[in-house]
């Protein structure tokens, strides 16, 4: 892996390209997906199978084929093996549970005056969850969107998952089945989204949008946005590590292996502030990449977008991964409790050499759905909050009116509202 050094003079022009890593270019998209999304929006299932005979390569003649049947997701459910079904299950419940202490819950104050001012938390009708399908089948994806959907109480669930040559992951249709859903269509990329977003004779309009994707799915999610909510537009995973001179080599360098084998685009930087450990864990992936199934892709990766940067301080450190806003930061440190404080941008935090991503990934609890490409800066992962609204409650009491009442007049005078400020005098005591 490349080495950088803070104190480098080169060093900022490094470091800015590595700001940029995953980028991607939705621009050079566009026309394509808004295309397909005006299809979908005119000609609903028409153009819609056309789109899956044209990207899946299979072509339903009935509407009805577009629908899993719950019969074949109930099948692959009790073919799989009982160990993998059990780790679903475990997966399933520690989701669950981490979720249901993220749930907001409303409220109402009562003033003195008598007024009441409040807020109602309500979660949205109908939600769609987009899945990957075919070879690249995520049945965690499907659990860490399905689970927060629940837990918000949200009534109706869509989801949708590309089937290649109309063929479908036996372990997502049996992740279906553990999750009690019952809306599956074989449908991906934008095609989908536009699907849940406008609606067609099948796949019913939704509220909001969620779920990882490619460039056109991602692209879409930005197009129909307005017309539903979306949860982030997601690019290629990436990990951050802080680590000292007591960090393992061999834990740092597979723990970024374990990030840069999802994707050529993804990204493992590295930041130390030790020149020996960065020199071993160089070496170190060298060695772990020709054991990996993935190692082209995970090779790409490192040479391409990885990166080790060596510093004279741990602030020098924590501020250069803060500005790169991780979606996961690994700290490996001799006490990473107490750098958590300095953190301010990161997707996911994970603490200690005891805690590696993937632990993140599919069992911990907390979700998956992160924010890359530096949105840790202002986005947050995906959870309950996703699937609910929330709606302010106030209720005047005459003496409460006439308390603020005159203030409100005078503002909406001053905004030139006359009907505003009249609405509010008439209710005022002479």
């Amino acid at each position: 892996m490349k080495i950088f050094y803070r104190n480098d003079e080169t060093f900022e022009a490094n470091f800015n390209t590595l700001l940029a890593r995953g980028k991607m270019d939705i621009e050079g998209v566009t026309n394509i997906v808004s295309a397909l999304l005006k299809e979908i929006q005119t000609e609903g299932n028409t153009a819609l199978k056309a789109q899956i005979a044209k990207f899946d390569r299979w072509e339903p003649k009935e509407d009805s084929e577009l629908l899993v049947s719950t019969e074949d997701m109930a099948k692959a459910y009790d073919n799989i093996d009982p160990a993998l079904r059990d780790a679903l299950h475990l997966a399933y419940d520690r989701i669950e549970s981490y979720h249901q202490k993220l749930m907001p819950k409303s409220w109402m104050d009562t003033e003195e005056n008598g007024s009441i001012l409040g807020q109602k938390v309500t979660a949205v009708d109908r939600a769609g969850l987009y899945i990957p399908g075919g070879k690249a089948a995520y049945p965690s994806s499907l659990l860490m969107n399905v689970i927060p959907a629940q837990v918000a109480g949200v009534e109706e669930i869509v989801i949708c998952t590309p089937a290649p040559d109309n063929e479908l992951n036996e372990l997502l249709l049996a992740a279906c089945h553990l999750c009690k859903v019952t809306q599956v269509y074989r449908v991906g990329g934008a095609s989908a989204i536009g699907a849940m977003a406008y609606g067609t004779e099948t796949i019913p309009k939704v509220d909001v949008i969620t779920g990882p994707g490619n460039i056109f799915v991602a692209t879409a999610k930005k197009l129909v946005y307005g017309e539903v909510n979306i949860d982030m537009i997601a690019g290629p995973s990436e990990i951050g590590i802080l680590a000292d001179e007591t960090a393992r080599e061999d834990y740092v360098a597979i723990d970024l292996l374990s990030q840069a084998e999802h994707d050529e685009m993804a990204s493992a930087i590295l930041i130390t502030t030790d020149s020996e450990l960065a020199n071993k864990v160089s070496e170190k992936v060298e060695e772990l990449l020709q054991t990996l199934s993935r190692e082209s892709i995970a090779r790409k990766s490192i040479e391409e977008r990885g990166a080790i940067i060596v510093t004279d301080t741990m602030e020098e450190a924590i501020a250069l991964m803060n500005e790169i806003a991780p979606e996961h930061l690994e700290i490996m440190t001799a006490d990473p409790m107490s750098l958590l404080d300095s953190i301010k941008h990161a997707g996911a935090i994970f603490l200690g050499e005891n805690t590696p991503e993937p632990i993140g990934d599919y069992v911990a609890g907390p979700n998956h759905t992160l924010p890359t490409g530096g949105t840790a800066k202002f986005y947050s992962p995906l959870s309950v909050d996703n699937f609910l609204k929330k709606s302010s409650i106030i209720a005047m009491s005459e003496k409460g009116m006439d308390e603020i009442g005159e203030a409100c007049a005078l503002i909406a005078h001053t905004e030139g509202l006359t009907a505003h400020e009249q609405s509010v005098r008439m209710r005022l005591k002479k």
